[in-house]
């Protein structure tokens, strides 16, 4: 094949790919629309009487006195007078708890005090399929139902946090608004404010991505090589910068790191309070954990002798897509447990149908009633969850010396 032909060859293999990443963006759109019509927007059903007093922490039927007492947030009724909650209900009703009960208060109403430090938690392995974005998203809404003011950030270009958030990366997330509007390096740099924005899940601001975020990869060697710059605005120290335009509006932040280690994670590894890696139990997956761990620790070398400074309040490794009567899987548990001790959560995330499903329709089990999946393939994925959820809250109440 001549000079010519090949440069034919490659521009039709280029027009073929662009064809079919076009026509299958149309479909996915199309698929999107059917559940979610283009004028429609992602909301958050209301919740049970019952499923919130399970998820605030008093009886049903404390709840019900409240009610009949006027006292609280007024539920709307239903048939046969059910009593249902938003979740901006539900804030309300951790409010007035907290202050009808204040030596319960942080545990109704637990946003951060004064001298309390914001946390940041990086969801992170370079291993596709670890369920890091699923980790993220569901840590990012338990810790929303709880009454914490989270910042979801999506720093991988495939943007799949924001899609579960209904922002669908290719129509929604327009030029310079996500994350990298907030890094570049040049005149178009935006503030931190500008970029984050609301979610349809009460308590969660999102900064979305799409494939831009690339552009930082792509930027970041020439800005080296062109500029040295301040020693405050080297590259693994922007993403700390950014957040800390907005840390007095949150909590916690949690980031969903892409499934590589490139200068966007590293700005996240920097920016982080603590870290969630998830781990897939077979032993491919924990083969490839050992190579990401081998390379995050020459990285975080780097950074430091850059004069970054790493200094963790937790790193744990979170066991995801567990099925616990696989034996073979269980081995791998637990050996991961002998290896690593008390920094394997106690929780695993299951592997559930329920949660795949549910994902099918860019939804999370929090947004669905038990009735939609089935209710003992609902509440057991939901134990699992939660359990995982909980055991965060844990950690950060305990950097927090509460």
């Amino acid at each position: 094949m001549n000079v010519i032909d090949r440069q034919i060859d490659l521009a039709s293999t280029s027009a073929h790919i662009t064809q079919r990443a076009e026509a299958l963006s149309a479909r996915l759109r199309a698929v999107g629309e059917r559940a979610f019509p283009p004028m429609a927007q992602k909301s958050l059903r209301s919740f049970t009487s019952g499923e919130v007093a399970e998820i605030v922490g008093v009886s049903d039927g404390y709840l019900r006195q409240l009610s009949l007492d006027g006292l609280g947030p007024s539920p709307d009724l239903g048939n046969a007078g059910r009593r249902s909650y938003s979740l901006e209900q539900i804030n309300e009703l951790r409010q007035y708890l907290a202050g009808a009960r204040p030596k319960e208060a942080s545990r109704f109403w637990p946003r951060r005090r004064h001298g309390e430090k914001l946390q940041v938690i990086t969801v992170a392995n370079f291993k596709g399929g670890s369920a890091k974005t699923t980790t993220s998203v569901y840590l990012a809404q338990g810790l929303a139902l709880q009454g914490y003011r989270v910042l979801a950030i999506d720093l991988d270009p495939q943007a799949s946090l924001s899609a579960m958030f209904g922002y669908q990366p290719e129509f929604d997330v327009a030029e310079n608004t996500t994350l990298y509007g907030a890094l570049r390096y040049d005149d178009q740099r935006v503030p931190m404010k500008k970029i984050v924005r609301p979610t349809y899940f009460t308590g969660i601001s999102i900064v979305p991505g799409n494939l831009e975020l690339m552009e930082f990869e792509h930027q970041t060697p020439r800005y080296m090589l062109q500029n040295r710059g301040r020693p405050e605005d080297l590259f693994f120290r922007r993403v700390a910068g950014a957040i800390s335009q907005v840390e007095n509006d949150f909590d916690v932040v949690v980031v969903d790191c892409p499934p590589q280690l490139g200068f966007l994670t590293m700005g996240a590894l920097n920016a982080a309070t603590g870290m969630i890696v998830t781990v897939h139990p077979q032993m491919v997956d924990v083969a490839s954990m050992s190579q990401f761990l081998l390379m995050t620790s020459d990285l975080v070398s780097v950074i430091e002798e850059a004069g970054g400074r790493l200094d963790y309040d937790f790193l744990r490794f979170l066991v995801t897509r567990h099925d616990p009567r696989d034996v073979p899987e269980q081995e791998i548990v637990g050996l991961l447990r002998d290896v690593f001790a008390g920094d394997v959560m106690a929780a695993a995330a299951w592997k559930s149908t329920a949660i795949a499903n549910a994902g099918l329709t860019k939804q999370s089990l929090y947004e669905l009633s038990r009735g939609a999946v089935g209710r003992t393939t609902y509440d057991r994925a939901m134990e699992s969850i939660n359990a995982v959820n909980q055991e965060v809250i844990e950690l950060i109440n305990k950097v927090w010396g509460r």
